[in-house]
């Protein structure tokens, strides 16, 4: 187990239910020894590890909060590896915050205080019983959107990430022993790398390495999603294409240019892949030239502020779309929008209304980007942008077994890659270099533990702990 010197364990209690009302409710204590106050809640009752008793709840004064059920769960065989008291109730919120109260007031000599968020699922953690994959995986768990996150979520929860990532360590600390090994005994002259297959280990643990990152990038595509930006001059049918995708009347729609002043976001799914579609206020600009006609001199200061947004969010988009209208064709002004998209984000040139121009739904891929061809006021084409935006996303359905990683994961793979990069490199210089090999094999070993949490900051477990919902 990783020491961390913050670890408080005096007792903590929360409301382990959402908040609302709703059938039933749940207030949640753990400590490392609860008799005392379930004593004082409870007076002489004995509770049975893991069975339910039925109960009354009352005040101090011996008067009536609720009737529930208790749950005592003797350490370590709990959640957290501590004593955990659950009482539950009748989900009201008034309910749940008087039993709260009695609870907090009934443990004040025993240090009782409110937890905070995540702290049950973080002594779960510092006792053992999840590591730091598994703890992140509860909280994936409780907020996924579609079936497919919660599975993900499930199968990172159940451990079968921190199984691969354990292979993995097994695999590099078996290759650190013999090259260290080597070092240690240099009178040997053993032909280290040709005896030992080192060579073949590292191309082994590379190939390893890939595939898990590959996994938990699609893994990570179910958790974040994208975001994806539509951009284009007023009235090219952004607001029609939003709608369309998302199947519903989202944003208004209207032949009057600058109907959208600021952004609309709307979050729809494909197969599975959480996109956020971003709707901006249409880009035109103050010129005298005769190609923005009559447009050029009624900017007002509400639409000029949503043109600075839409530049805004299209410097963090994960996707453009950039909307144009295929019945006229490009205009100088889309010339001038395309020049400002920034260059490391994919692009997706939308060609819309093509029930006027008499094109058909098409793809086209160019050097300057994807040209699509469609019509989002007669939904034709829309299967063409779905499978577009899964091309970009790099989605595959492979039939495997993802994991619902964070990007703090996703950085310690790539992180170990590099170093395993590093160290083929220093294993094609034989034997001259195996001081330098045995510290990269060394630094991809800490970057794949940080993973699990076996070597991990507490600031970092502040920050991550942090993010869980109370009681939780």
């Amino acid at each position: 187990m990783t020491q961390h010197t913050t670890y408080d364990s005096t007792p903590i209690t929360a409301i382990a239910t959402a908040p609302g009302r709703g059938g039933i409710g749940v207030v949640r204590i753990s400590g490392k020894d609860l008799a005392p106050i379930i004593q004082a809640l409870f007076g002489a009752t004995q509770f049975k590890p893991r069975h339910a008793s039925y109960l009354p709840f009352t005040q101090s004064d011996g008067s009536l909060i609720d009737q529930g059920i208790a749950l005592y769960f003797k350490a370590p065989q709990s959640y957290t590896g501590e004593d955990v008291l659950e009482l539950q109730g009748h989900g009201g919120p008034v309910v749940m915050q008087m039993l709260l109260e009695r609870c907090l007031e009934a443990g004040k000599d025993a240090g009782l205080r409110l937890a905070q968020p995540g702290e049950f699922t973080q002594r779960a953690f510092l006792n053992d019983k999840l590591d730091l994959a598994q703890a992140e995986a509860v909280s994936d768990l409780i907020e996924a959107s579609t079936e497919a996150a919660a599975k993900s979520a499930s199968q990172s929860l159940s451990g079968a990430f921190s199984k691969v990532i354990h292979a993995l360590v097994e695999k590099v600390v078996h290759l650190r022993m013999l090259v260290e090994a080597t070092l240690d005994f240099p009178e040997e002259e053993i032909d280290f790398l040709e005896k030992s297959d080192a060579r073949g280990q590292l191309s082994a643990i590379q190939s390893a390495l890939q595939k898990v990152f590959e996994q938990a990038a699609q893994g990570a595509l179910l958790r974040n999603g994208l975001n994806i930006v539509l951009a284009g001059q007023p009235n090219v049918g952004k607001s029609s294409l939003l709608n369309a995708l998302a199947g519903d009347d989202i944003a208004i729609v209207t032949p009057i240019a600058g109907t959208t002043r600021d952004k609309v976001t709307e979050t729809i799914h494909i197969q599975g892949i959480p996109l956020n579609i971003i709707d901006t206020a249409g880009i035109r600009h103050e010129q005298d030239e005769p190609e923005y006609g009559e447009q050029a001199d009624v900017i007002d200061a509400v639409e000029r502020i949503g043109i600075a947004r839409t530049w805004a969010e299209v410097e963090k988009a994960d996707v453009i779309l950039h909307l144009l209208d295929a019945s006229r064709g490009p205009t100088r002004a889309d010339e001038a929008i395309v020049a400002r998209f920034p260059d490391n984000v994919p692009v997706i040139r939308i060609w819309n209304k093509i029930d006027l121009s008499g094109h058909h739904a098409s793809v086209d891929q160019m050097d300057d980007a994807t040209h699509i061809y469609l019509s989002a006021q007669e939904h034709v084409g829309m299967d063409l942008l779905r499978k577009e935006l899964l091309r970009i996303a790099g989605w595959q359905q492979t039939g495997e077994s993802l994991y619902l990683a964070r990007e703090r994961h996703l950085i310690a793979l790539k992180q170990a890659r590099e170093h395993v990069e590093h160290a083929a490199a220093y294993a094609a210089q034989n034997d001259q270099s195996l001081d330098l090999f045995a510290e990269e094999l060394r630094l991809t070993q800490d970057r794949l533990n940080s993973i699990t949490g076996e070597f991990t900051s507490d600031d970092l477990l502040g920050v991550i702990f942090s993010r869980f919902c109370i009681g939780k």
